[in-house]
C-alpha cells in the first residue's frame, strides 16, 4: 500500500482504496491510503511549524530542490507517463507528455527563486525610502482534480514552494498513482519536515479540513464548478486566499475562408483527444453557413479514422473515459442532445475492447443551438457539437454567449479577423489557428467569468497567488 507524507514521514492512512485502470477495470494499480480528518490535522500542524523557517530559507536551496524535482521527473518520463496513462486513461504518448511537461515546470520555478522581484522607490516625504517586496503566503492548500494527475500538481507545488510557502496537497481520489510518485520524488529533494505533505482521501474529509483550519493561509483548488464554488465561499468566509479554476465551454469559430485541414485537426485535437476530459477542450464548434457542410463531412471522416481502446496500447488516438460515473454522465448528455433535436452525426457508442474498459466512441452532434443543453453545459467527455453561424459577427455572438470564458479559439486566413477575435473574445485565453486546449507552461493560464475566480496559475504571473505584497518606509 502506498502511504500518504506527512512531516517528513510515510504513514498508513485510517484505510485505503484502489486504483482502478479505467483501460482495464480488472486491473487493480495498487492501494493508496486514505486519511482522515485527525492525519489531515497532523499535516496542517507540522505545515504551519514548518512555514516561518521555510519563509526565510535560501533561494539557492530552493532553486537546487526544484531543479533536483524537475531532472528526475523528466529522466523518468515514460515510466511515469505509462503510469498515468494506467490510471488516467489518456494515450501513453499523451501522459509522457504532461510528464515531461511536469519536470519543465518545475525546473522553470526553479529559477524564479532567484528572480523574485521587488522595488525601490523615492518617498513623496522627505528622508524616506519606501522598498516593496513579495513575501510567501504560507501554508497553502492545494486540491487537484483527476484529469490531469501530474501537471496540474506540478504547476501549484512548485510556485509554492518556489516563493516560500508549505504545501498540502490531497489529490483527486480516482489517481492518487501520478500524486504519489511525484511526492516520493520530492520526498528526497532534501526540503524541511513539514514543508510538503501529501494527504490522500476523501475530499469531504481532508478537502473540509483543509478549507476549514485557519492555519492554511491559501487554497489553490482545480475540479467542477459546485465544488468550486463552495470551496470559494468557505476561504472566504474565513478571509482565506483562494484560486479557483473550474469548467469551460469552450468555443472553436470556423469560419467561411479556414483552411479546412486546419479547422478539422484543431476540432478533433481540442474536442476529442484526452477523451474530451479536459476543461480547455472545445466543445462547441461554431462554424460559418458556407463551410458547414464540407466542415461536418471532413470531421466525420476524421472521426471514423481515429483508434479508440487501451490507453497502453500503441496506435490508440484516443484512450478510456475515467470512470463509469462519467461515462454515464457522458451517454446521458447523449441522449439529452438527441432529445433536444441534434442531430448524431457520428458516435456516441459505447465500445467493447479485448479487455473491460470505459471506451466510448467519439459523438458528434450536428444542427445544433447554442441554448441546447449540450451547448451550454460541460459535459466533460469526447462530446462536441457543431453549431451554423450566419457570419462571423453571428459567430463572435455565439461564442461569447456562455457562462464560462476560459478558451476560445477561431480558424480563419483573415488577419482582420484574428485580431478583432484575439480583442473581443470573452476568454482568458484565445487561440489562433490551434486547439482550444494546450498550453504552454510559462504562461498565465485562467479564464473569466465562470471558468476561474483569483489570480492566474502559471508562469510568473503565479507570484500573484503564491506571495503577498509588502510596502516598508525607512527614514534616512
Amino acid at each position: 500500500m502506498k502511504q500518504n507524507y506527512i512531516n517528513g514521514a510515510w504513514v498508513d492512512g485510517a484505510t485505503s482504496s484502489a486504483n482502478i485502470n479505467p483501460s482495464n477495470t480488472a486491473d487493480i494499480i495498487d492501494h493508496y491510503a486514505q486519511a482522515d480528518a485527525q492525519q489531515a490535522e497532523m499535516a496542517i500542524a507540522a505545515a504551519a511549524a514548518a512555514a516561518p523557517g521555510w519563509a526565510l530559507s535560501n533561494i539557492q536551496m530552493r532553486a537546487d530542490a526544484l531543479d533536483k524535482i524537475g531532472t528526475e521527473i523528466i529522466a523518468r518520463k515514460e515510466e511515469l507517463g505509462t503510469l498515468l496513462s494506467r490510471e488516467e486513461g489518456k494515450t501513453r504518448p499523451e501522459g509522457i507528455g504532461e510528464v515531461a511537461r511536469a519536470g519543465a515546470i518545475f525546473k522553470f520555478f526553479a529559477q524564479e527563486c532567484l528572480r523574485l522581484r521587488g522595488d525601490k522607490l523615492p518617498s513623496v516625504r522627505p528622508n524616506l525610502d519606501v522598498e516593496i517586496t513579495r513575501e510567501p503566503v504560507g501554508v497553502v492548500a492545494i486540491i487537484a482534480p483527476w484529469n490531469f494527475p501530474i501537471a496540474i500538481p506540478a504547476w501549484k507545488i512548485a510556485p509554492a514552494l518556489a516563493y516560500g510557502n508549505c504545501v498540502l496537497i490531497k489529490p483527486a481520489e480516482l489517481v492518487p498513482g501520478s500524486a504519489w510518485a511525484l511526492a516520493e520524488i520530492i520526498s528526497r529533494a532534501g526540503l524541511p519536515n513539514g514543508v510538503f505533505n501529501l494527504v490522500m482521501g476523501r475530499g469531504s474529509v481532508v478537502g473540509q479540513a483543509f478549507l476549514n483550519d485557519r492555519r492554511v493561509n491559501a487554497i489553490s483548488f482545480t475540479g467542477s464548478v459546485s465544488t468550486g464554488r463552495m470551496v470559494a465561499q468557505t476561504a472566504i468566509g474565513r478571509m482565506a486566499k483562494v484560486q479557483i479554476e473550474m469548467g469551460g465551454k469552450n468555443p472553436l469559430v470556423v469560419l467561411n475562408d479556414a483552411d479546412l485541414a486546419t479547422a478539422v485537426n484543431c476540432a478533433v485535437q481540442g474536442s476529442y483527444f484526452s477523451t474530451g476530459q479536459r476543461c480547455t477542450a472545445s466543445s462547441r464548434i461554431i462554424v460559418e453557413k458556407n463551410i458547414y457542410p464540407a466542415f461536418v463531412a471532413a470531421m466525420t471522416e476524421k472521426l471514423a479514422a481515429l483508434k479508440i481502446g487501451d490507453a497502453l496500447a500503441a496506435g490508440i488516438d484516443i484512450g478510456p473515459v475515467v470512470d463509469q460515473s462519467q461515462l454515464d454522465q457522458d451517454m446521458d448528455y447523449i441522449r439529452i442532445g438527441r432529445d433536444e433535436g441534434a442531430r448524431l452525426a457520428f458516435g456516441g457508442e459505447r465500445i467493447t475492447g479485448a479487455t473491460q474498459g470505459f471506451f466510448l466512441q467519439p459523438a458528434l452532434f450536428t444542427d445544433c443551438s447554442n441554448d441546447m443543453r449540450i451547448s451550454r453545459e460541460e459535459i466533460f467527455g469526447p462530446v462536441a457539437s457543431v453549431i451554423p453561424a450566419d457570419s462571423y459577427e453571428h459567430a463572435l455572438a455565439l461564442a461569447n454567449d456562455s457562462e464560462f470564458g476560459l478558451s476560445s479559439g477561431i480558424v480563419t486566413t483573415s488577419l482582420k479577423y484574428a485580431t478583432h477575435f484575439k480583442r473581443h473574445a470573452q476568454a482568458g485565453m484565445v487561440m489562433v489557428n490551434v486547439p482550444t486546449a494546450g498550453v504552454d507552461y510559462h504562461v498565465p493560464f485562467g479564464g473569466s467569468k465562470g471558468s476561474s475566480y483569483g489570480s492566474r496559475e502559471q508562469g510568473t504571473y503565479a507570484a500573484e497567488f503564491f506571495t503577498t505584497v509588502k510596502t516598508a518606509y525607512c527614514g534616512v
